[in-house]
């Protein structure tokens, strides 16, 4: 064999030792596939006698991570840190700048800064890795990077985050409330103390913005990503949901209109029939639609310190092979931005749920809106009384363009018989 990788590792968390321990374990194995061993020779993290039940003491120890950029004999920088300023990005772009490779789990550090780093590896033709920043364990970058690469994909998307997954499909199995099930999520880990990253969508948007840049070859744009989250669902919503024959999921969903990128975080309505009905859990899953390929779905952890762990070694193994490739499957600099599609010009059906005030009237005000903005009703799903006496009423539109759902909502905003603001949700089609 020839000379060994090795690496510096910055960050021991969970995720960062799990990556020391499974060098460690499969040591051997991981040798023989990549041509080469892989070796740590430096760590750094922020307390030094914390027990993390590894022995670091073979190891180069160092109180600061921007150090491990500078250590010579050091072949690729490893950041387990997190966050998409200060640190992470500084270690980043110290490590390419030094000519160092360096690999990632952090999908906020790449969906803000991607486009900069890959210019810069490029540069110094060392190897940018993020397998780990967008699903976990799944190996959906490779998989359309290189398995996917001779097809224009069409669209991409699927379940990015796995905590708005959980909530949404155990509010579906046992009919419980957002806020019962979100705490449930937080006692067993799967969310943090404070889950606004997760439920509000903002995870996953990063995720997206990176899916998006490899499969259209467009300049990242994180900033483009309408996103909406999850805390506006009821459990009333998921049982009108099912009535109709779906399921609701948070979905990011990308593609190209007319030139355009459309990128989009929000639940849909999706039909039970497809397979991400069934995905459930904190599982991922990603959906790709290459025109010779077809749908291409990847399933599997979203999260974890094994499988993240996995994702970062396997891009170790592959920078140990010698892949210094571009790092959104085409060069950085070829990459052009592309003009933001409006959503109002999408038409599709949608689901709106409102809470009314219950007296006569209402039902009449709300249709007389959806008339006036080209809106026509499909079904009034049903009404229900709250426990403070209000009602709700569900709908599903015919075909209708998104900016006159839009136009009729703000027709009902200033009505004193609705409260709060409606729920919005699409229903998937094939051609969403």
């Amino acid at each position: 064999m020839t000379s060994p990788l090795r690496i510096a590792l910055a960050g021991l968390g969970t995720v960062g030792s799990g990556v020391i321990e499974l060098l460690n374990e499969n040591s051997q194995m991981i040798a023989d596939r990549a041509g080469r061993p892989i070796e740590v020779i430096a760590v750094s993290a922020r307390d030094k006698n914390r027990d993390r039940g590894l022995d670091l003491s073979p190891y180069i120890w160092s109180d600061n991570a921007l150090d491990l950029a500078a250590i010579s004999d050091v072949d690729c920088v490893v950041e387990m840190i997190g966050g998409s300023e200060g640190v992470a990005v500084d270690l980043a772009r110290n490590s390419l700048n030094n000519g160092k490779s360096f690999v990632t789990a952090n999908k906020a550090m790449i969906a803000h800064h991607g486009m900069e780093l890959a210019g810069l590896a490029e540069s110094k033709s060392v190897s940018l890795k993020y397998e780990a920043a967008v699903a976990g364990g799944i190996p959906v970058i490779k998989g359309l990077r290189e398995g996917a690469s001779a097809n224009r994909i069409e669209r991409v998307y699927g379940i990015l985050n796995g905590t708005c997954n959980y909530i949404l499909s155990t509010m579906e199995q046992h009919g419980s409330d957002f806020e019962e099930v979100l705490k449930k999520a937080q006692e067993l880990g799967y969310a943090e103390a404070d889950p606004g990253f997760d439920i509000d969508g903002v995870d996953a948007a990063h995720k997206l913005a990176i899916l998006a840049a490899l499969c259209f070859g467009k300049s990242l744009d994180f900033g483009g990503v309408e996103t909406a989250g999850i805390r506006s669902i009821m459990a009333a919503d998921i049982g009108q949901a099912k009535s109709l024959g779906y399921r609701i999921r948070l979905l990011g969903m990308a593609r190209i209109d007319d030139g355009k990128l459309f990128q989009r975080v929000n639940p849909y309505l999706v039909p039970e029939d497809h397979p991400l009905a069934h995905i459930s859990g904190s599982t991922n899953a990603v959906v790709a639609e290459g025109n010779f390929s077809g749908r291409l779905m990847f399933q599997g952890a979203g999260a974890g310190d094994g499988p993240t762990a996995s994702a970062v070694v396997a891009d170790l193994v592959d920078i140990a092979r010698g892949d210094s490739g571009a790092v959104f499957a085409m060069p950085a600099e070829s990459m052009p931005s592309a003009e933001r599609a409006e959503s109002g010009n999408r038409e599709g059906k949608s689901y709106i749920r409102f809470v009314v005030a219950d007296k006569p009237g209402v039902l009449a005000e709300i249709t007389a809106a959806m008339r006036d903005a080209n809106v026509s009703i499909e079904s009034l799903i049903q009404t229900q009384k709250t426990d403070d006496g209000s009602v709700l009423i569900s709908m599903v539109t015919h075909n209708s363009l998104e900016r006159d759902v839009a136009e009729s909502l703000e027709k009902l905003s200033s009505s004193s018989n609705i409260q709060g603001s409606p729920m919005v949700m699409h229903l998937l089609s094939e051609t969403d």
